[in-house]
């Protein structure tokens, strides 16, 4: 069976130093064949393909919109590894990327209840209920920061499912609608610039901060040290 393409939605105006590394760690642990970039596509990046979307509407409205382009194009591959440019592949993965998950939308429902408001917990409240009313009363969550492997056409089929919803959780609606099952792992971002992470994980993610100023991003760029051939100047 052939690699996966990586598809990675990537926002206008960021240098992005998280996906430079980012595409070190995929390079060296994570087997695929090319890499797709939709949206705004760096000027350092070399040996990738690129897929020009608008990026004109909220984040949820541009990355649905990366990925219905990335689903819709000919040329990727029918399976790919849905990726952001902040996830970590920091332990090889010779069998590929496994399918993980998050536990129920549930009980992750009540820890963002405590601690949060606005559109993320509103989109997933929405997701969830769009999932009961197609027979999916106990769903799962998705919404990790780890490469997730999506089949083209189950995930236009759940974007077609949850088009009317402002902020739907796409994983999530992909990885109940198409069955994918998978085990559970608690997510891996890493908020903030303490050395409170696990140096051993076999997947991180940053935020831009913790990224340049924590003790995590130290240790991502400690780990991946030397050029992809995805970067300037490389072949």
């Amino acid at each position: 069976m052939d690699a996966p393409d990586l598809v990675v939605p990537v926002r206008v105006g960021k240098a992005n130093p998280q996906l430079r590394y980012a595409l070190r760690s995929w390079e060296a642990h994570l087997p695929h064949r090319r890499v797709w970039i939709v949206g705004h596509r760096p000027a350092w990046l070399r040996n990738v393909e690129h897929i020009p979307t608008s990026q004109h509407g909220t984040k949820y409205q541009n990355t649905t919109a990366a990925v219905r382009a990335a689903c819709s194009h000919p040329d990727v591959s029918q399976t790919f590894l849905l990726c952001n440019d902040d996830m970590f592949v920091m332990r090889p993965q010779p069998d590929g990327m496994p399918v993980l998950h998050r536990g129920l939308v549930a009980d992750l429902e009540e820890v963002y209840v405590r601690r949060t408001s606005g559109r993320y917990l509103d989109g997933m409240r929405a997701t969830r209920d769009l999932l009961a009313s197609l027979g999916h009363d106990d769903p799962l969550s998705y919404e990790l920061h780890v490469p997730m492997p999506v089949d083209k056409d189950g995930m236009l089929k759940a974007l077609d499912a949850g088009q009317h919803l402002d902020a739907v959780h796409k994983r999530t609606l992909y990885g109940n609608l198409a069955s994918i099952g998978g085990d559970e792992i608690s997510d891996v971002k890493v908020l903030g610039r303490s050395p409170r992470f696990d140096p051993d994980a076999r997947f991180l993610s940053t935020l831009p901060d913790s990224f340049a100023n924590g003790a995590v991003g130290t240790h991502i760029r400690g780990a991946f040290p030397s050029p992809s051939r995805y970067e300037e100047g490389t072949r």
